[in-house]
């Protein structure tokens, strides 16, 4: 069969970059498998089982210096009022860890590896787990889509999925992360709905309980998959077909509470975790961080250059064109159509909407309905084959690209992608190093400059004060900024250069050592100024092209704004660092293009 083949290439390609790409299981700090986020999920383990410490977390300091799972600072759990401390996220993804740590811890102790939670046996486990549950759910997905599509369509549904979508990172590289642990629960939910409606037998009712529950232990957002099993079979919203489903479950009325008691057991893990550790049964973890139901980030999350979902994993976008045949003729359109829609909702409404595409993952068992409606359609009809197969192929590429670069690559910054930068280097292997500007918010000129005229120049040899020291190589004075001294003087000058179209702003810095936190690189800024109001502003980041120990000239272009320009303003900026530059041979020039 056509998607048993399918399979088997997605699975090598899977393997592949799982162990072999990228192995997180042998990084170290928050790159290894057990870091930033999964080092949260995971935290209730070692917790319980090895320290003994759920509550008071003791042990977190000798865990945070030896591995440094989230750098120096312990974000797993929050301070109490009462002087303990709660995990910020909810147990379901430690209750799946679970068998994979257990085999960890015994294998740690008879290797001679140490039992202590962090150590390379715990890592793999993780790593491999993950690995196992993403093959476990692409499995069963082909089961399930072959009750509904031909085998042919199920078969380039699986591989556009794997090959061109960001399920290829998170089920291979960041398969510790909960998504695609969550992608197999939902398969699972949809087969069992499925057999549910067939047969009204208990033993499928108790499974979509006990997995309404574990995704909702897991993200309780993820409360919401219980529309799957009640919507299932719906075809329409008229008043007939609600009463007709309200009758249906009025005769299987057992079956139902049985789940929903199931679902409320499994929940009930973590209410009883909170009232361990606080004294009440609900606490609120995640601080600041909230859902903004009446203003949800849909363009943000949607389209944004810096994480947006369909930007960088544009393959869903096929999802989306198929929910047109999907709805004209595909099956339970209802509990599909409305659980993808309101589940997109809420994960737009979610206040940090830049972490990105990775939060519709795990409903891509309900989105691959849509798409494999527009693959059958497609190959139905010869004209939709032909205008997909260049997008397709497309976007095929992108996902190669992106996860080489997300992982292996310099091009791809996941905090300081802009629409110049990603357009500039989208799809391409290499880049000029000035291209490495554009992630900050500036303009780049790449050709000849014509007409180039000096029109300002300050080597700051008179300037006095504590920011002006002699240079660290010892070549005159300079301007020094440190971490207590951090923003220079603004360095005005009137524009006299009419007729141009463009200014460069030139300076030489010097560093002894390089700082590596974006947040507190030097920053050099310009700004146009017009009677007094800032008309545009540039700035790029200069650690961004200046190396370790290095004396570099680096320049910032701006494209003058058409609306009158009287001064050019030029100001400094250390960003809190503790790492000491040097600037000197501030210059301004006039240029077209």
């Amino acid at each position: 069969m056509l998607s048993r083949i399918a399979y088997i290439a997605c699975l090598a390609l899977m393997f592949y970059t799982s162990f072999f790409f990228y192995p997180r299981c042998k990084q170290n700090g928050p790159e290894a498998t057990i870091g930033w986020d999964v080092s949260g999920y995971y935290w209730y383990l070692p917790s319980l089982f090895i320290y003994k410490d759920l509550a008071h977390q003791s042990f977190k300091d000798s865990v945070l210096n030896k591995y440094r799972p989230t750098g120096t600072n312990f974000q797993q759990a929050m301070p109490l009022e009462n002087g303990n401390y709660s995990m910020k996220y909810s147990s379901g993804m430690a209750v799946m860890y679970l068998p994979f740590f257990t085999a960890a811890h015994l294998v740690a102790g008879a290797s001679g590896y140490p039992r202590d939670g962090f150590s390379p046996p715990y890592q793999l486990a993780i790593q491999l787990g993950g690995f196992l549950v993403s093959l476990l759910g692409l499995w069963y997905l082909r089961k399930l889509l072959l009750i509904f599509y031909q085998d042919k369509v199920v078969a380039i549904t699986l591989l556009l999925l794997v090959f061109g979508s960001n399920y290829l990172n998170y089920s291979s590289v960041d398969c510790g992360m909960s998504h695609c642990w969550l992608f197999t629960v939902y398969v699972f939910l949809l087969l069992n709905t499925h057999y549910f409606y067939q047969r009204f037998e208990t033993r499928y009712a108790v499974r979509i309980g006990l997995l309404v529950g574990l995704a909702t232990l897991t993200r309780p957002t993820d409360a919401l998959s219980c529309l799957i099993p009640l919507l299932w079979g719906l075809e329409s919203i008229s008043p007939t077909a609600i009463k007709n489903r309200l009758s249906l479950f009025a005769s299987h009325l057992r079956p139902l509470l049985l789940a929903g008691i199931c679902a409320m057991l499994v929940i009930s893990v973590q209410l009883i975790y909170w009232k361990h550790v606080s004294g009440h049964w609900l606490v609120y973890s995640y601080s600041d961080q909230k859902l903004y139901f009446r203003s949800p980030n849909f363009m943000n999350y949607t389209f944004s250059y810096k994480s947006g979902w369909l930007v960088y994993s544009p393959m869903m976008m096929l999802a989306f064109v198929g929910l047109v045949p999907f709805v004209l003729n595909g099956k339970n359109k209802v509990a599909i159509t409305s659980f993808f829609l309101l589940n997109y909702y809420i994960v737009c409404a979610w206040s940090i909407w830049w972490y990105g595409g990775r939060a519709m993952v795990q409903s891509y068992p309900v989105l691959m309905f849509p798409l494999a409606s527009l693959i059958s359609a497609a190959l139905d009809r010869r004209v939709i084959l032909w205008l997909l197969s260049p997008f397709v192929l497309l976007f095929l590429y992108f996902n190669v690209w992106i996860t080489w670069h997300y992982h292996r690559g310099t091009l791809y910054d996941c905090d300081n992608m802009t629409k110049q930068y990603f357009w500039r280097v989208a799809g391409r292997w290499s880049a000029p190093e000035n291209t490495l500007v554009l992630r900050d918010h500036t303009d780049l000129y790449e050709g000849a400059p014509k007409n180039l005229q000096l029109l300002y120049q300050h080597d700051f040899a008179n300037d006095t004060g504590v920011l002006y020291e002699l240079h660290a190589t010892g070549t005159g004075k300079s301007l020094h900024l440190t971490g207590e001294h951090d923003n220079s003087d603004t360095y005005k000058t009137p524009y006299t250069g009419k007729g141009f179209r463009w200014i460069r702003v030139q300076a030489t810095f010097h560093c002894e050592r390089k700082e590596w936190n974006a947040d507190k690189m030097t920053q050099f800024i310009v700004r146009a100024v017009n009677k007094g109001n800032v008309t545009k502003e540039n700035m790029i980041r200069v650690y961004r092209l200046l190396g370790e120990n290095e004396t570099k000239s680096i320049s910032l272009d701006m494209k003058l704004p058409k609306k009158g320009l009287d001064e050019i303003d030029i100001l400094f900026w250390n960003g809190a660092s503790d790492i000491p530059i040097w600037i000197d041979d501030l210059k301004v020039w006039g240029f077209n293009e």
